[in-house]
């Protein structure tokens, strides 16, 4: 098994290219379930989570194409196309890899009429019902049974209708299925009390690209006009904005100079502002963000939010990063439960951290020292990664599965800008 071997204490100075956004990409792909048309994406990032996706929707009878990718570039161009659909099956071997995998169950049900989905993986960080996701089919005339680990649903004679969804908690994923479910819905469809994350409006502007229409997009309120068929469509990931502020966190800790190319602010101004309450300078530059710590860091307040508050995807990275601020930072987890697994490893490389419930207090030390140390999930390695770009002496993450799962060719990225890391086998 791969581990990142990192000599801590390099400052990071030059340009990193960010890659299409892994959870657009992720809700973006089965939106290929919805045509019997092509669907071409560019800036498609090149991840294992991407791959399990592909993998998965392979499965349903969509063919994927990879088109003039070469091994020195970013991201890639796919193009999907389901001429038909040969299995509304999503098996559990697939599912249990990656939650995102239940988001083909709107996308099935709406061309197909029936899907019967293995209740979804991904990262161990708390409980994330499906409720709401099934609760909106329902309204939109699915018939949903559970049984043996397996959601399955079907749709009424005539296909689903339009109806009206009121979620009682904002959710991202539920909003994304039902939305795409939706398209194909006969009528109208509202969707109240959507979520509004980036993705979301990338979610909703392929869509439209692919002929669905929509209104209310960013909104809390979106509304569908059912469509009978959609067709093919090119279309662009957006620049992923937690790859984006997460390499920010990597140069503010080193005192370093970084631009992010290609990095959209308007994404992320909850981040783009808890940076500079942190005392780091971000300035938008031509077609990316410049991010520069000159002086040292500070301690703030932050508490995770659905968007356009403070993503909970940037809590483990910031706090890393405010190890090292001078003072004290209270970080409230308000979105899972079960966030926090990175903190006996920071604290194995020296950081001053306190978990109470739902909160975290984040003494700033010092110095960091490198040291062994297990990745938990996704966000938690980032977070490892980062503390030993600055920690004295060799810091190794090991179970790196993680970090290949949402940051394409992360050790590449962080060498050109000087860090000194590398990816090792156990056995060299």
């Amino acid at each position: 098994m791969d581990k990142i071997v990192i000599r801590g204490g390099r400052r990071l100075k030059g340009r990193i290219p960010i890659s299409g956004a892994k959870n657009a990409a992720l809700t973006l792909m089965p939106c290929a379930l919805l045509s019997d048309e092509p669907l071409t994406f560019r800036n498609l990032p090149r991840l294992a989570d991407v791959d399990t996706f592909g993998h998965l929707l392979n499965q349903h009878g969509v063919s994927t194409m990879v088109e003039g990718a070469r091994p020195e570039d970013f991201g890639r161009v796919m193009t999907l196309r389901a001429g038909r659909i040969t299995s509304t099956v999503a098996p559990y071997d697939i599912v249990r890899k990656m939650r995102a995998s239940i988001l083909v169950l709107g996308p099935l049900l709406a061309r197909a009429g029936e899907a019967t989905v293995s209740l979804p993986g991904g990262c161990a960080i708390g409980n994330r019902p499906i409720d709401l996701h099934l609760k909106g089919l329902e309204a939109l005339g699915a018939e949903i049974e559970l049984a043996a680990g397996y959601v399955k649903a079907t749709a009424p004679r005539g296909g689903l209708r339009g109806g009206r969804i009121v979620f009682s908690t904002v959710s991202v994923g539920a909003t994304e299925n039902v939305l795409m479910a939706s398209v194909l819905a006969k009528g109208e469809t509202i969707i109240e009390n959507a979520a509004r994350e980036p993705e979301i409006i990338d979610l909703a502007r392929c869509l439209v690209a692919m002929g669905a229409k929509i209104d209310g997009i960013g909104t809390e309120r979106l509304t569908v006009q059912g469509v009978e068929r959609l067709h093919g469509a090119t279309y662009a990931v957006m620049a992923d904005r937690i790859e984006a502020g997460s390499y920010a966190c990597a140069a503010a800790i080193t005192g370093g100079e970084v631009e992010l190319a290609g990095a959209q602010s308007e994404s992320m101004e909850a981040v783009l502002d808890g940076l500079r309450r942190a005392g780091v300078v971000v300035e938008e530059v031509g077609g990316g963000l410049l991010v520069k710590a000159d002086g040292g860091l500070r301690g703030v307040n932050l508490s995770t939010a659905p968007f356009p508050g403070f993503p909970t995807d940037m809590q483990a990275q910031f706090m890393a990063m405010l190890a090292l601020a001078e003072g004290a930072s209270l970080l409230s987890e308000t979105i899972f439960e079960n966030r926090y697994m990175h903190v006996p490893e920071l604290a194995r490389m020296g950081a001053d951290i306190t978990v109470t419930g739902r909160s975290a207090l984040v003494r700033g030390v010092d110095h960091l020292i490198g040291a062994p140390v297990m990745a938990t999930d996704l966000r938690a390695s980032m977070s490892l990664v980062i503390a030993g770009l600055a920690a004295r002496g060799e810091t190794v993450v090991n179970r790196v599965y993680h970090l290949d799962r949402g940051y394409e060719r992360l050790e590449e990225k962080l060498s050109a800008v000087g860090a000194d890391i590398e990816r090792v086998s156990d056995g060299g």
